[in-house]
């Protein structure tokens, strides 16, 4: 029977697949084995890489092991990871191993050689370095992964795809047709991404897929009745994956509905993002093909149809797939990247003279080799990601764009990809609000300033710079106790991390959450009442709706024609950490919003 194609769901954010490398490389010319996979697995736990911060992981397990995972003071020994592992009881102990080995092996960065030995490759070794490039490192494996392929069973029925490549022949495609009918390109809807895009497993399928796509959107945009339209949606879908499969079987038919809207969906856009050759636009809910890589989508399109490459051998293939420089770029050629650098150069000057930062010192392009003319056009680009995030602070002053940001964070469980758009529009809010010297996201974004992936553990999601202090801000969207696992430690170890880094200013943590846990706010009052690691801590945490309150206020303030400056807001901190008169975690939570009325008074006068 066929079956769609996917990205592994066992990492789902890609800064992560480093981590797994690099404990796989402990076990490099190791045979791979059940023993030898069971053992990766238990490396993975050992250095926190697998398990850490997952409810999930944590279910079944003692106490006094989920606190020493939790505890990244004690080395888990391999003995203890193995006990650990163990207690899970899981049926098939080895295949937890080769799940996490999977994803490195899919995109090349390891393969097993004629005697089933680890290896890593070219590519792997170039991602283990200090100064790897994520970016270049994806797009050159996803330009090479190909289905079927001599490293995998499986995907033999109907398949001839190289699935990246595919999806932007794809986008290209139902741009072009719907431009035909005077219709603004606008790429896939993320509803039509998860009907169509994983059920494409031929390129000779890719025309036709397109055309559908178009009668599908022509027929859905004739129904106005919003429950009438999700009803069609729905009956399209099951139609479309049930000859897809060629099967009546009901559960099967819902099953891969169910993985294409659930977990491909957004792994796939978290990977193939990455490449820097998929943007979003519409509030995240289309994907389109990046502007700015125009030219290169195009000579790469115009060079390669999708199609798979024939390879003699497995070693053959696995030495394609994971050699860094094959194949040779169609754009790889001085006129190409001087056209490339170019237009890069001309979207500079357009924000420069907006935004008159003009710190870019610009080289002749006459005098660079291939190679230094592709870091040239890297440097661009990240000065150019830079002037974005001076534009974005801009524009946050608006009023309108600052009512944008109260409207989605209220409408925050309808947006898509709600953990990244809550960072995005939290950044935003923070932007508005004052005269910070820099607000830092730590997400990563693409060419067109959108954010990719959420903040990697180990940072805090957003980094906050001012004259007289600086803070960090910790968002999620956990209300359960999983906030407590994954929020309570890590805030307070990234807020003394910052402290110690940044040791010139008074530190803050700003923690926002739809609601706060109460083991969260007792971990937190532990902190800001008595210490943690031997120092008092600010943690000022807030729900969404009073971090939304804040943005009200400065609503008022902005229609008053007055300024909120930073002194205003460190002292609605200080505030709401004077806990002297309170007895308890539960009474400081229930007072905050009295707090913050009381602020408002003050900073409207």
């Amino acid at each position: 029977m066929k079956q769609p194609w996917s990205i592994s769901t066992t990492i789902r954010n890609p800064e992560r697949v480093r981590d797994f490398l690099k404990v796989l490389k402990l076990m490099e010319k190791t045979k791979w084995t059940k023993e030898s996979q069971a053992k990766f697995q238990i490396i993975l736990i050992q250095n926190r890489s697998y398990g850490f911060g997952s409810l999930q992981f944590y279910s079944g397990l003692p106490k006094k092991d989920i606190e020493l995972i939790e505890n990244l003071k004690k080395k888990i020994t391999f003995d203890k990871a193995k006990d650990i592992f163990e207690k899970k009881n899981y049926k098939d102990p080895s295949m937890r191993g080769r799940q996490s080995f999977n994803l490195l092996k899919k995109i090349g960065l390891v393969y097993l050689d004629e005697n089933n030995k680890i290896i890593i490759s070219k590519s792997g070794e170039s991602f283990l370095k200090e100064n790897y490039d994520l970016t270049e490192i994806f797009f050159r494996s996803f330009l090479k992964w190909q289905l079927p392929n001599k490293a995998t069973t499986g995907f033999k029925d109907g398949f001839n795809i190289k699935p990246f490549v595919g999806i932007l022949h794809l986008i290209k495609k139902v741009n072009l047709l719907w431009s035909k009918g005077e219709n603004k390109p606008v790429g896939l809807h993320r509803n039509e991404f998860s009907i169509f895009a994983h059920l494409l497993i031929n390129y000779n399928d890719i025309s036709k897929t397109a055309k559908t796509i178009i009668e599908y959107r022509i027929a859905k945009s004739k129904i106005r009745d919003k429950k009438k339209k999700k009803n069609f949606y729905n009956k399209y879908h099951f139609q479309y994956v049930k000859e897809f499969l060629k099967t009546d079987d009901e559960q099967k038919i819902k099953k891969v509905m169910a993985n294409c809207i659930k977990d491909y969906l957004d792994n796939t856009l978290r990977y193939f993002r990455v490449t820097g050759y998929i943007s979003l636009r519409g509030g995240g809910y289309y994907i389109d093909l990046e502007k700015s890589r125009e030219i290169e989508i195009n000579l790469l399109l115009e060079s390669d149809n999708a199609s798979i490459k024939n390879f003699e051998t497995k070693s053959e293939y696995d030495f394609y797939l994971g050699n860094m420089t094959l194949p040779k770029l169609p754009w790889e050629t001085k006129e190409t990247l001087h056209k490339i650098a170019n237009e890069i150069i001309n979207e500079i000057k357009i924000l420069d003279a907006e935004i008159n930062l003009n710190e870019f010192k610009f080289e002749p392009l006459e005098k660079l080799s291939i190679d230094g003319l592709n870091q040239y056009i890297e440097n661009l680009r990240k000065y150019k990601s830079l002037l974005f995030e001076q534009k974005d602070r801009t524009e946050s002053q608006g009023l309108d764009k600052l009512k944008e940001y109260i409207k989605n964070l209220n409408e925050i469980y309808g947006l898509p990809n709600r953990p990244l758009m809550l960072e995005k529009y939290i950044t935003s809010g923070l932007n508005a609000l004052n005269d910070a010297l820099r607000i830092k996201p730590n997400y990563s974004v693409g060419d067109d300033n959108e954010p990719k992936n959420t903040a990697p553990g180990g940072k805090p999601d957003i980094e906050c710079f001012y004259e007289k202090f600086n803070s960090i801000c910790e968002v999620t969207l956990m209300k359960n106790r999983n906030q407590w696992f994954n929020e309570g430690q890590p805030v307070m170890r990234h807020l003394r991390d910052f402290e110690i880094e940044n040791n010139d200013k008074p530190a803050y943590c700003l923690f926002i959450a739809p609601e706060i846990h109460r083991d969260t706010i007792n971990t937190f009052w532990q902190s800001i009442k008595y210490e943690y690691e031997g120092e008092k801590q600010k943690i000022v945490p807030l729900t969404i709706k009073q971090f939304i309150r804040l943005l009200e206020i400065l609503v008022k303030i902005k229609e008053n024609n007055k300024k909120l400056n930073h002194t205003k807001l460190s002292k609605l901190y200080d505030n709401i950490l004077d806990v002297k008169q309170v007895s308890n975690s539960s009474d400081w939570l229930n007072i905050i919003f009295e707090k913050i009325s009381a602020w408002e008074l003050e900073v409207l006068i």
